[in-house]
């Protein structure tokens, strides 16, 4: 019968073999813990929109970014000469149908509490904000643009809305198209109700009469053409975040 070889009477030749034969085996073995932790991943229930253990690492990222988050975090702005002449136009959900702008009333649901409607005029009461700062789509591109209209937080101070619940939702007069935000990013300072752009009304294909900005969060969580603004204490819906994206989105 051969005799094995002690490792320190083997050739360097016989060495290197057989370490690269360990190290196949090892790299074989290893490599088939992520594709069980994936299968493992792909046998879950899904969870808004995505496979439960995603949707917690998600969640998780949710509570990072609360735990840092703050009013004097700003978006960095810009002079008016470099903001874009012909602003980008991306996504028409909620926008397919037509809307009578004569007509138009912003609807806000507070809990427990009728149901309140507002005019442009009444928004315009507030003092006027302009805000030009890089706008940034999921996509990868982004755009210096200018905006005008009132903060969030001043729209809510002068007519005593509901600031002490956790969410606002917002969503197009359709319901095609709405966002869930935290309380505490819907009233940062930059959080805009916007009526102009370039220092003119709002076209169609840009949310006219009223559209959300917020610079701290990626472009698809600035609502365009809001119909309805609703404050509550649970998670609203979010058309991206159903379909299995991060909820926050936040830059």
């Amino acid at each position: 019968m051969k005799k094995d070889l002690l490792p320190e009477e083997l050739t360097t030749e016989q060495q290197l073999r057989r370490r690269t034969l360990k190290a196949f085996a090892w790299f074989g073995l290893v490599s088939l813990v992520p594709i069980g932790v994936w299968k493992w991943i792909a046998a879950q229930p899904k969870a808004a929109g995505i496979r439960k253990p995603l949707r917690q690492v998600l969640d998780a990222n949710i509570n990072l970014n609360g735990a840092y988050f703050s009013d004097t975090h700003l978006a960095p702005t810009f002079p008016k000469g470099l903001a874009a002449k012909q602003v980008r136009v991306n996504g028409r959900d909620g926008l397919k149908s037509t809307i009578d702008l004569t007509t138009w009333r912003l609807r806000v649901e507070q809990p427990g509490k009728s149901a309140l409607e507002f005019t442009l005029d009444d928004l315009k009461d507030l003092p006027k904000q302009d805000l030009i700062f890089d706008f940034k789509c999921v996509e990868g591109w982004s755009q210096i643009q200018h905006w005008g209209g009132v903060r969030f937080s001043d729209f809510v101070k002068k007519y005593g809305l509901d600031s002490t619940s956790k969410y606002v939702g917002m969503e197009t007069p359709d319901r095609g198209y709405y966002v869930g935000l935290d309380m505490q990013s819907a009233l940062h300072p930059q959080t805009l109700l916007a009526f102009e752009m370039n220092g003119a009304p709002l076209t169609t294909e840009h949310g006219a009469p009223l559209r959300l900005i917020i610079p701290v969060k990626y472009g698809v969580k600035n609502l365009k053409r809001i119909g309805t603004i609703r404050f509550a204490d649970a998670r609203p819906r979010d058309y991206w975040a159903e379909r299995g994206y991060d909820y926050d989105l936040a830059l």
